[in-house]
């Protein structure tokens, strides 16, 4: 047999004792609470974007405006100075002009070079030449040591040496020469060789060769003569190393600088005397 259930009868509250409320279509409360809070949303967006635009603008318009700022402030900050009342006046115009530079009392840019210590200066020629011998123009002349009376000027192996000379012929013609006008300066001496070579300093050397017609042997074969205080004698200067002299030096005739010695004084001393061929 068929069990048939009866339905409660629509008009009695339900077990629980809860009703639906029939006056409303259903769903109309969630709809509200979804519509209220999307308006939040909206609204809380829309003020954020306001005050942001706002703030961004405050920044742009702080950023633009000159700020003054005393000489205590950060550095790595750009400051513009507070303008002067006369806006017309050229500027830079307060700035104070340098004032102009010293000719005589300001250091100079570059440090001036040390200067060298100059050698000694010999001592003046005496103004009286006559004390030199004249010696005989048709034999020549031989050049005698002062210090070592018994050796003179000779050429040998093409250097001239302070020799003591024998009886040979040929070791006195070694030893004899013409004096001529200097090659470089007329007023000077020059010494010329039986052969016909020069003197000449090379190396500072005092040697013999013959004549290249260059400037630099003209020079190096002029001597100038300075006369001492000791009678007759005489000692020579180079005229392309002023301050050098011929003077021996272990029986070598060389051109070195002058010393204020009495050694030196007595190597660079001459006499001319006539010569010994």
């Amino acid at each position: 047999m068929s069990e048939q259930k009866s339905r409660p009868p629509q008009d009695r509250p339900w077990e629980s004792g809860w009703a639906p409320d029939t006056t409303r279509a259903p769903g109309t409360r969630r709809l509200w609470l979804a519509g209220a809070l999307a308006l939040a949303t909206i609204t809380a967006c829309l003020t954020a974007v306001t005050v942001m635009d706002q703030e961004s603008g405050e920044q742009e318009n702080r950023a633009a405006e000159p700020t003054t700022l005393s000489s205590s402030a950060p550095g790595g900050l750009i400051s513009f100075a507070t303008p002067s009342k006369g806006g017309a006046e050229k500027a830079g115009a307060d700035r104070a002009h340098p004032s102009p530079t010293p000719t005589s009392s300001a250091p100079t840019a570059s440090p001036s070079p040390t200067p060298r210590k100059k050698a000694p200066k010999p001592p003046k020629a005496s103004p009286a030449p006559s004390k030199e011998p004249k010696p005989p123009s048709s034999h020549g002349i031989s050049i005698r040591s002062v210090n070592f009376s018994d050796r003179y000027w000779r050429v040998r192996d093409g250097y001239v040496r302070l020799d003591r000379i024998g009886s040979g012929p040929e070791q006195r013609e070694d030893a004899t020469f013409q004096r001529v006008a200097g090659l470089s300066d007329s007023s000077c001496y020059s010494f010329t060789t039986a052969d016909g070579r020069y003197l000449r300093h090379r190396s500072f050397v005092l040697v013999a060769n013959s004549n290249d017609g260059s400037s630099l042997f003209r020079q190096d074969a002029t001597f100038c003569p300075r006369v001492w205080s000791r009678s007759g004698t005489l000692t020579l200067e180079s005229v392309n190393y002023p301050g050098r002299f011929l003077r021996h030096r272990n029986f070598q005739l060389r051109l070195d600088p002058f010393e204020n010695s009495h050694q030196f004084y007595a190597d660079a001393s001459f006499q001319i005397v006539s010569g010994l061929d």
